[in-house]
């Protein structure tokens, strides 16, 4: 039997999502729990420390707390985002905080929490976001909310916006697809909302727009601006309506969305030079020695 993907899974969702980036995540097949050996049992992890500095990968398809996704994906979820900013507020050990972000973004649904927790991570200790390769969408949302957000050479971020994937089951047969009909309470007409039909749609763009402005809100308070000029920025045109794209670094520079381009290991000896105690001199304490340590960090969170 054919495995339902995680588009399938996602269908109907509002979404902050850069679908031509993550076309390949939504098609693959859900794991399957329940065969013996096909899914590792190590649990992905969500955070690793070194010298002070608290390393936080932020990948795949988010969404609000898919363990499923987030155990055998190693894809963050809201939920865990939320949980390890609270950890990491009152871990004495760690004095700064780097998102790591690779993801197309993901669900509208929980974003605007773990956005949340963020900032009120940043209040008590200073977050740093590293985009590499890509902070798109959702994600960029949630790294709009550090101190500071750094491009690796080649990243793109942005795409700035949400969007739904619905339908309609019209004229019935096995060539046209299946006529589906819903019934909802007297009073629950929004409920399921009919995109074929005018009313339908009003409602579904009036969700659309909550959650735009909801991430407007979010993204501009993060960079320093008002919604309105986040809007202007991240526009390709005069039109503020013709946002929604993704820029690289200089581009995302030129507009105030980001504050500088980094190398990984650029990013890492200014960060870990920065927070963490000086390391005991040897003959691997130099900056190379330094980003490889960060980069091997980070390996306990990726796969």
């Amino acid at each position: 039997m054919t495995r339902p993907t995680l588009r399938a899974l996602l269908g109907g969702t509002v979404m902050a999502l850069h679908e031509p980036a993550a076309r390949a995540l939504l098609e693959q097949p859900m794991p399957d729990a329940t065969a013996p050996g096909e899914v590792a049992a190590a649990v992905a992890e969500r955070f690793a420390v070194e010298r002070s500095v608290a390393v936080v990968p932020v990948r795949g398809v988010l969404t609000p707390n898919s363990a499923i996704l987030e155990r055998w994906f190693g894809w963050a979820t809201y939920r865990g985002l939320i949980e390890t900013c609270e950890q990491l507020a009152s871990d004495e050990a760690v004095s700064a905080v780097v998102l790591e972000l690779d993801t197309p973004g993901g669900a509208v649904r929980g974003c605007a929490g773990a956005a949340a927790a963020i900032a009120e991570l940043n209040k008590v200790k200073p977050v740093h976001a590293l985009v590499d390769p890509l902070a798109a969408s959702a994600g960029y949302w949630l790294a709009s909310q550090a101190r500071e957000i750094s491009v690796a050479p080649g990243a793109e971020l942005g795409s700035i916006g949400a969007g739904l994937m619905t339908g309609a089951y019209v004229q019935p047969g096995a060539s046209t697809g299946l006529q589906l009909f819903e019934f909802t309470s007297p009073h629950a007409r929004a409920k399921w909302p009919d995109p074929s039909t005018e009313e339908g749609k009003a409602e579904l763009e009036r969700s659309l727009a909550e959650a735009e402005a909801r991430f407007h809100e979010a993204a501009a308070a993060g960079r320093g601006m008002t919604a309105e000029d986040l809007r202007s920025r991240a526009s390709v045109t005069d039109d503020p309506r013709d946002g929604g794209a993704v820029f690289d670094g200089a581009g995302a520079i030129s507009r105030g969305l980001a504050d500088q381009i980094e190398s990984r290991r650029a990013f890492y000896t200014r960060i870990l030079g920065s927070y963490a105690p000086a390391p005991r001199k040897s003959r691997s304490a130099g900056p190379r020695a330094v980003s490889a340590r960060a980069a091997a960090a980070l390996a306990l969170a990726r796969t």
